[in-house]
Parts: structure tokens; sequence; C-alpha cells
């Protein structure tokens, strides 16, 4: 078994044990072939949650700072993002965003499974914030099936700002995959926008959130 397999059924284990976890849709996985994983984002938890409980290894991004720090700490958080299967990215720069979804596409193309969380960034007010377009432009440019994830209850786990982690119950909903046509990098905005809406709806529908019609904003300290 790999290192990512044991890895993620030691956190699986963790989290079923601490958590009691409430897990629904896991057979709209597909079973093979790329696939798009689109959660919402409420807690920093989230992608280690996604990736733990769902039946295939699912790359996340994450800053390129957890893998680049020095001494003890820095080494525990190098090691704990790469085995969890977390992949760096440089934040803020638009060359770099670029280069992320170069490296999505690189994962699709391997018939591997993406996750990516529309909103950017975490919610702090439990509104599910208006999704922005990258997600679009993989599904229109792969035609990777998109698998909304609904995350009910991990912001209790670990409130914004707060380093302890609290284990309680909370809900994770897998709803049924989404297909767009495969139509290349070469498409419109409003066509990506579009697919990028409804998959913003699928994901409501799974979460019962209150709507926000902007864009979320990351903080200094996201």
């Amino acid at each position: 078994m790999e290192f990512f397999e044991v890895t993620r059924a030691l956190f699986r284990g963790a989290i079923r044990a601490t958590c009691r976890p409430v897990v629904e849709g896991l057979e709209n996985f597909p079973k093979e072939g790329p696939v798009i994983v689109a959660p919402n984002h409420q807690s920093f938890l989230d992608s280690i949650i996604v990736q733990a409980l769902m039946p295939r290894r699912v790359a996340f991004f994450a800053k390129a700072e957890y893998f680049t720090g020095k001494g003890v700490k820095g080494m525990f958080s190098r090691w704990f993002f790469s085995s969890v299967g977390s992949i760096p990215v440089e934040r803020g720069e638009q060359a770099a965003s670029v280069a992320a979804l170069q490296t999505a596409l690189e994962i699709l193309e391997r018939n591997e499974a993406f996750g990516i969380y529309p909103e950017g960034t975490r919610s702090r007010d439990g509104r599910l914030y208006r999704g922005r377009t990258g997600v679009g432009w993989l599904a229109l440019t792969t035609g990777a099936p998109v698998l909304p994830v609904g995350l009910i209850g991990t912001d209790k786990l670990q409130p914004a700002d707060r380093l302890m982690i609290t284990p309680r119950q909370f809900t994770m909903k897998v709803g049924a995959p989404l297909y767009f046509d495969k139509v290349g990098a070469d498409h419109s905005l409003p066509a990506r926008r579009a697919a990028t809406d409804k998959i913003m709806d699928a994901i409501a529908e799974l979460t019962g959130q209150e709507r926000a019609s902007t864009y979320n904003q990351t903080k200094s300290s996201e």
C-alpha cells in the first residue's frame, strides 16, 4: 500500500472515531477517470476531511509556505501536507494562478481527482459565496465531471482564528456528478461563468447555506 494510502487510512480512522461524521453519496464518486471535486469551504480542515473520506485520492492545493518552513515546525508542516496529497502553490499573483490551473490540468489528464474550492477561500460568516470561474474553466477545458460536495458543520471543528481543534460531528454530502461538454481552453467567459454558477447551485442544494452575491475575499492570515 502506498504511503499516501496508509496516511489517508489513519486520518480516516481518526476522523470517524472522534467526530462520527455523517457521510452521504459516496456512491456518486466515479470509480475511474478524471474528477473535479468541488466542495464549499468553511474550515482549515476541509481538505483533510475530503482527502480522508473520499473513496479515491483527491489532490488539493496548499499554500507554498506550508512546504518551506524551517525547523521542527517547518519539517512537520512539510511532512503533513505532503502526506495528505497536497500540492504547493503560490498565492496572490496572476502568473501563479495560471500555473496552478495548468498543474490541475495535468492531474486531470492523468485520470486522477483534483479538488478545488470554487469560493476560493474559507467563508467566515457561514454564507456560500459566489464561485470563481477556475472550476468552470477546468470543467469546460477537460470535460471531466464535477462532483459537488457539501460540508456542514466543519466550521465548528476549528473556528476561524483558533488553533484548537474540537472534535464534533459534521456532515459531508456528495452530490451527483455534473457533466459539461469538453470544448477545450478556447471557450467564452459567459460559458465559464454559467458552468461555475451551475456548480455553485448544486453545492447550495447540498448545504442549504445562505447565498452571498459577492466573491469572498482572502484575508492575509489565510
